[in-house]
């Protein structure tokens, strides 16, 4: 039986990447997006990817939502949370509405998406489920306290939950990008983009597809002894 496969974010950028390698391993998919109709129809278009609207920070939303999904498409027997946004600035600065919505999405997301299928999943005796943290998750970021606290929180959200999935068949793991040439990372100003890239060993920034396949490999059968791991992609910007 084809397994089923939810990515959230999943109709741009590093999310479509995901999204489409796991349509070529014969996954069915459902990619999540929130917000860009016209961009959402646009990749249903061109991927033939069944997308499905709902804000992954709203706990009822996911519960249906996960309910809509497999009704359409079946048991989900695969979550990538990798929907996240930006909303920076320095503590001293930023407000309680930019910290929340980010921890909200970034973080919550993750319990939210996790909380509708890991029962099924543990119920199959079979699951993945792979949390995109950051780099900046792992080293901080100036002017990023919000987005570096929700990435560092899915990697310690991973690691538990690894422990409960374990001897159900469930694996649960993370992937820790450096930065990727999205959209997200094309509205760095130049000047500080040209900096972060210095920074980067290899010298560049990193590919969507790059990212795709590490979760690829996590989501299969060969993966099946890693659980409670983070997978970091970042060209060797941070090590340890």
């Amino acid at each position: 039986m084809t397994k089923v496969a939810v990515v959230t974010g999943g109709t741009r950028g590093i999310g479509e990447a995901i999204s489409t390698q796991l349509k070529a391993m014969g996954y069915s998919v459902a990619a999540i997006y929130a917000g860009n109709d016209e961009r959402a129809q646009a990749f249903s278009h061109r991927t033939g990817i069944e997308a499905f609207k709902w804000d992954v920070g709203n706990h009822q939303a996911c519960l249906d939502g996960c309910a809509a999904v497999s009704e359409s498409l079946g048991p989900i027997d695969i979550v990538v949370n990798n929907a996240g946004i930006t909303r920076d600035g320095v503590l001293f600065k930023m407000s309680f509405e930019d910290w929340n919505e980010v921890m909200r999405i970034n973080l919550g997301g993750c319990f939210n998406m996790a909380k509708a299928a890991f029962g099924g999943m543990r119920e199959r005796g079979w699951g993945r489920i792979v949390n995109i943290g950051s780099v900046n998750g792992q080293a901080g970021q100036y002017g990023q306290v919000n987005y570096a606290a929700a990435k560092s929180g899915i990697h310690g959200f991973t690691k538990a939950l690894a422990q409960e999935g374990a001897k159900y068949g469930v694996t649960v793991n993370a992937i820790a990008p450096g930065y990727i040439d999205t959209d997200m990372v094309s509205a760095v100003p130049a000047p500080v983009l040209e900096k972060i890239v210095a920074k980067i060993p290899v010298g560049r920034l990193g590919q969507a597809d790059e990212i795709a396949r590490g979760v690829a490999f996590l989501c299969s059968d060969a993966a099946a002894f890693i659980t409670g791991s983070t997978l970091s992609i970042n060209g060797g910007q941070h090590m340890y």
